[in-house]
């Protein structure tokens, strides 16, 4: 196998020399298309040498109170199903869940239990934002002191400047 840009034999890939070991991906939202994905988060997804991807189920209050979620868990597993397969179409390798509760619960399960080194979190963008996400970029940073990185996804599944 080689290398397309330099026509040299391709190198396995150090795992223990990825600049980012753990990534957390916490995926309120999902681009449309692999491609959709800002340059920034592909570096981070290339770079990083295991990723576990998280995909909160968003009730609105509502439903948070009247415990009627089961809409939403489904959702958030086609979610989870949507991001993996954009992670493992570049080759990145991850694993995920979808999580059950509050967005910030299930982060601070996922942290506790995966020890990233980075998180990022794609949310919904402004014309859909949920309730949950107020102040959850605060939060992760204050409670984890991890490097955060942020992007929006709008509507119709595309990237959006956050």
């Amino acid at each position: 196998m080689t290398n397309p840009d330099t026509d040299l034999p391709s190198q396995p890939v150090d795992e223990a020399r990825r600049p980012i070991q753990r990534l957390l991906f916490v995926a309120d939202a999902a681009v449309a298309e692999v491609d959709d994905l800002p340059p920034a988060v592909r570096v981070l997804l290339d770079a990083a040498a295991q990723v576990f991807v998280l995909t909160p189920t968003l009730p609105g209050r509502l439903e948070w109170l009247a415990d009627d979620v089961d809409a939403f868990r489904h959702v958030a597993d086609e979610r989870l199903d949507t991001v993996l397969g954009h992670v493992r179409s570049i080759g990145g390798h991850v694993t995920g869940q979808s999580g059950r509760g509050s967005v910030t619960l299930v982060i601070e399960d996922a942290v506790a239990d995966f020890r990233p080194d980075h998180v990022l979190i794609a949310v919904c963008g402004p014309d859909h934002a949920n309730w949950q996400e107020h102040g959850l970029l605060a939060h992760v940073e204050e409670r984890f002191g991890l490097p955060v990185t942020v992007y929006a996804v709008d509507s119709r599944g595309h990237a959006t400047r956050r």
